[in-house]
């Protein structure tokens, strides 16, 4: 049974990335499903918000430590002493943030008009217990789930995806960081991202730079890199699956050239482009769209395989289902790609020498390197977002805009390369939402019945 966790209101002693005592922490519940050849047994889950999200203030008062998107010098001199006096506080989950469970369902909303502000979407991870992300390990197992895009214009990513960050967030590796699992510590992905005001249960505040198109954010000195399989990324209008491996094992602070930053690309830790599955991006423009073959206008099942031999992952499958009828991911247009309707090695090696792109996937590691993180164990990421740095294209426009659009590859989406502004999407549709539901987990063949 999944324990609902109740706050105590006691003011911890000031140590550490503490705990805040204003609003208690209820994890939203969700079920999910494990699938065998007899069939899928239910469990009783929930799902948690990323610290990055939540009010970081003064232990045991009110003061922010961190307001819009600059950090209180006063009280964050440094790493150390702004977790020793700061703590981040329980989520009011759907008046705050827009989140919602029902039976086995999520939806993660992205305009929320809240007491002391706007909240614009969020990031989720799927929790074994209170304390504890569920890890999954996916070598020679396939995982589905139900998804409704219908609300997710141009611009926005409803995005569910692996990682490779600790089971509980930290805590055990890092004793500044008292938070834990429980509040949502401990993210990481293959972009090493710099904006996340924790890691490591210190507070990212050297050289922090706020941001200047987006009220919320900046970035700090250090990044967080780890393995990242995106088992989807879409709206309505397009969609991708796509592997980031790493050179590294687990959750790594990245500091300098390691975090692959700007010019430097290439010459970090993670592959941040990844090798990528889109089928409008290899030629078939008319499979995912309103009232295409898979019609985003109404709810579908997604499944995804991950096919080893002698232990190493050699392919990533993709399978969609709707209205009772089953469709493969198409195979590409392009005639040095028409073998392909999935992830391999060679795939990869073949597609990015058409589309002139580096293959870091392959220096990085490729599929061996990539399942190996998978066999290990991944936690399950849910999210809703825009972006201020290249405003979606590369997902659903044609990207980058310093190449021809009839360059294979160029071309990723219908949407036009003036859309994905977030000041524009966040006007237009501030009640857009995702819906995740009835996710499963288990052999080959049994998730997708």
């Amino acid at each position: 049974m999944f324990w609902i966790t109740v706050l105590v209101l006691c003011f911890l002693s000031a140590s550490a990335q503490n705990i805040g005592t204003n609003q208690a922490e209820v994890h939203p519940p969700i079920t999910t499903y494990t699938c065998t050849s007899s069939g899928c047994q239910s469990r009783n889950s929930a799902v948690v918000l990323d610290s990055n999200w939540r009010w970081t203030h003064t232990v045991g008062g009110y003061t922010n430590c961190y307001t819009g998107n600059k950090w209180d010098s006063s009280i964050c001199p440094d790493p150390i002493t702004c977790a020793q006096k700061c703590a981040i506080d329980g989520a009011a989950y759907q008046a705050t943030y827009g989140i919602t469970t029902s039976g086995n369902s999520l939806q993660i909303g992205f305009v929320t008009r809240g007491q002391y502000g706007d909240n614009i979407g969020s990031r989720t991870y799927l929790m074994q217990d209170d304390n504890n992300y569920q890890m999954f390990q996916l070598l020679n197992k396939e995982f589905s789930f139900d998804v409704d895009v219908s609300q997710l214009p141009c611009g926005l990513n409803g995005a569910l995806y692996f990682v490779e960050m600790p089971q509980d967030g930290g805590k055990s590796a890092y004793p500044l960081n008292k938070a834990g699992a429980q509040y949502g510590t401990g993210y990481c992905d293959a972009q090493c991202p710099h904006d996340l005001k924790w890691i490591n249960g210190e507070a990212n505040v050297l050289d922090w730079q706020p941001s200047g198109d987006d009220p919320n954010s900046g970035a700090g000195k250090y990044g967080s890199c780890c393995h990242e399989m995106d088992i989807w990324e879409a709206n309505s209008q397009a969609e991708a699956y796509t592997a980031h491996p790493c050179t590294i094992t687990g959750q790594y602070r990245c500091n300098g050239t390691q975090c692959g930053d700007g010019s430097n690309r290439y010459g970090g830790v993670c592959d941040k482009d990844g090798c990528d599955n889109n089928p409008y991006r290899l030629g078939v423009t008319n499979f995912f769209g309103p009232g295409m073959t898979v019609d985003t206008k109404q709810p579908f099942t997604v499944t995804t395989q991950f096919i080893a031999a002698g232990g190493q992952l050699q392919e990533v499958r993709r399978i969609f289902k709707q209205n009772g009828q089953v469709f493969q991911n198409p195979h590409s247009s392009f005639p040095s790609l028409t073998q392909y309707n999935s992830l391999s090695d060679k795939f990869c090696s073949d597609a990015k020498k058409l589309m002139s792109d580096p293959n870091d996937f392959a220096k990085k590691g490729g599929m061996a390197a990539h399942g190996a993180a998978l066999a290990r164990g991944v936690v399950l990421v849910m999210s809703l977002w825009d972006d201020h740095a290249a405003h979606m294209l590369w997902l659903d426009s044609n990207y980058p805009l310093d190449r021809p659009a009839n360059q294979p590859g160029v071309a990723r989406g219908p949407c036009a390369t003036t859309s994905g502004v977030p000041k524009d999407v966040q006007n237009q549709y501030p009640n857009a939402y995702v819906k995740f539901s009835n996710i499963r987990v288990g052999d080959i063949g049994t998730t997708n019945k």
